[in-house]
């Protein structure tokens, strides 16, 4: 969960950009848009959904797993690794 202001204002930024694709997607069912058109919507809410899931869990990740001195570099390469992997792996 993003808990700074600013992390929260950005998340909440998404969600909101998200629910604007969602009325969108359900407009253009409604009035009968053609497949590609819908596809190209669903495509866009899903690759919005899973940008907001992967800014959150890499938040968790790095609160989680926070930078410290305690860290060695290589730790601190791991999470970083993680992030990426997992950032990849959502779009």
């Amino acid at each position: 969960m993003p808990h700074s202001p600013r992390e929260k204002k950005q998340a909440l930024t998404r969600v909101r950009r998200i629910s604007g694709q969602v009325a969108a997607l359900e407009q253009a069912l409604e009035s009968g848009a053609e497949c590609a058109a819908v596809l190209q919507q669903l495509a866009a809410v899903r690759g919005a959904v899973n940008g907001l899931m992967a800014t959150v869990l890499e938040s968790y990740l790095r609160e989680e797993f926070p930078h410290s001195d305690t860290h060695t570099d290589s730790q601190r390469k791991s999470i970083d690794e993680t992030i990426s992997i997992v950032r990849s792996y959502l779009r």
